[in-house]
């Protein structure tokens, strides 16, 4: 498992002198910027998934009753999930051959609509069947834009950033995640503490959802005030310096699957394990705790929000660790952790005890975040220049599919099942093994230079192989 840090190659040309050199504060307004638009993104995304523990039964699928409208309703969550990966493709082959800010701007617009228009769909009683289905078009939606957004946001980040902080700053991305869960998860949390249960489910369950224009806001400010990534600037350079027409080398998207399938597989394994888990604890758990643990909304909603809370500390800490000790060790050691704990996660949850449940969570989610914080490194460094968008997207959102999406509907039909929670310690044990085992066969890029595109690679591999055949 040892680290090989490639040589950075020659990429010497027009405006490129300094771009691995980038300014602090130009970083802390590209962090600030990165941090703000994926923060409301996935508040938007993610207040879907507290409403579906906690409302949408009632709301869209009054006729179904306990865990099967609770199914029901995780089943519209996992909905988003499937339309991740067409908006991944379709932002990463725009991201990849117009840029990286474009795609990231619409998916902003994109999710911030579609969130807006659930605050206002009316409920089954209203409209009947209808209700599930503008519910699930709407879901569809913002599937689409949070495909779109992760891998601009990452990009914005990592290709921005210093070499060897590049853990760090990638970090940062998947820490607006959290500000996202903590804001949507305390916005619901003041609602039910001012307002009655009829008045959560008449009213009060639609705010959140209202305040997804907000996003269109912040959209056309990146827009505005944010440039493009020096490693898309060089593909430009290379391109006007190579061709009449100035057009950049395209790679059709059939050429990136056939050539890089195998990182994106990767990708998607390496994050089985932490989207699934991700899920199981700050929704799956809302669901859980009050209906299979006895604890009420506020107390479970408060617990989620305050074990959230600590990746704010420990997503960066482990994405600056990688930037020392390489990111491969750090997210294999996570995965190993992380299957040991799912047994002892249940035990304590299973007490009842806030404080055990607490502690089980707060656990689970600092190992997440040993894979969550050199995750969007790992990524970037998988892929060439030119594909990277497209590649990173697919990957990870492919893996929200079967992972993340599925995950709080598959525990609670394992419970209603098997009667036990020891059938979800066994899901995530199966998780894991997928993670290691893809995370193993992942050539550790640490430190790697991002500016180089796919045929350069080719070009340098081959160099390689012709050296290492003459020694």
């Amino acid at each position: 498992m040892a680290s090989t840090i490639e040589p950075p190659v020659d990429r010497s040309g027009p405006d490129t002198a300094d771009l691995d050199l980038p300014e602090e504060s130009k970083m802390t307004k590209l962090a600030s910027a990165s941090i703000l638009a994926t923060a409301l993104e996935w508040f938007d995304f993610l207040i879907y998934s507290t409403a579906s523990a906690l409302v949408f039964g009632h709301i869209f699928f009054p006729s179904l009753e306990g865990a099967l409208g609770t199914i029901a309703s995780f089943g519209t969550l996992a909905v988003g999930f499937i339309a991740r990966p067409l908006g991944g493709i379709i932002a990463g082959a725009l991201g990849d051959r117009f840029g990286r800010k474009g795609p990231l701007v619409a998916s902003m617009v994109v999710m911030g609509l579609a969130t807006t228009s659930i605050g206002l769909l009316p409920g089954y009683e209203t409209i009947g069947i209808w209700a599930p289905i503008l519910l699930i078009t709407a879901r569809l939606v913002q599937g689409l834009g949070v495909g779109a957004q992760w891998g601009g946001a990452t990009l914005l980040l990592t290709e921005h950033s210093p070499i060897k902080r590049r853990g760090f700053y990638g970090s940062l991305v998947q820490l607006g995640t959290v500000a996202g869960i903590i804001i949507g998860n305390a916005f619901f949390l003041c609602i039910l503490l001012f307002v009655d249960e009829d008045a959560f489910i008449s009213w009060g369950w639609r705010v959140p959802f209202l305040s997804g224009i907000l996003l269109v806001t912040v959209g056309i400010f990146v827009q505005m005030k944010i440039e493009e990534t020096p490693v898309f600037k060089t593909m430009q350079a290379k391109a006007n310096a190579a061709t009449a027409d100035k057009e950049i080398p395209k790679v059709s998207l059939l050429a990136a699957v056939r050539k890089y399938w195998k990182q994106i597989l990767q990708a998607a394994g390496a994050f089985f394990v932490v989207n699934g888990t991700f899920y199981i604890m700050i929704s799956g758990m809302l669901s859980y705790g009050t209906a299979n643990v006895g604890l009420s909304q506020t107390t479970m909603i408060m617990i989620v929000c305050l074990s959230v809370a600590t990746q704010i500390f420990t997503i960066p800490f482990f994405g600056s660790w990688s930037d020392r000790h390489g990111r491969r060790k750090i997210f294999l050691l996570g995965t190993v952790l992380m299957a040991i704990w799912a047994f002892p996660f249940f035990w304590l949850v299973d007490t009842g005890n806030p404080f055990l449940v607490a502690l089980a969570i707060i656990v689970g989610l600092t190992l997440h975040a040993m894979m969550f914080g050199p995750q969007a490194a790992l990524f970037a460094e998988m892929f060439p220049a030119d594909v990277r968008y497209f590649g990173a997207s697919l990957g990870f959102q492919l893996a929200s599919v079967f992972a993340g999406g599925l995950a709080p509907m598959i525990m609670v039909s394992l419970i209603e099942a098997t009667g036990t929670s020891a059938s979800v310690a066994l899901y995530i044990i199966v998780m894991a093994i997928i993670t290691f085992v893809a995370v193993y066969t992942i050539k550790e890029r640490f430190q790697a230079d991002l500016h180089e595109t796919s045929q350069e690679v080719e070009e340098r591999e081959a160099r390689e192989r012709e050296v290492s055949a003459h020694v």
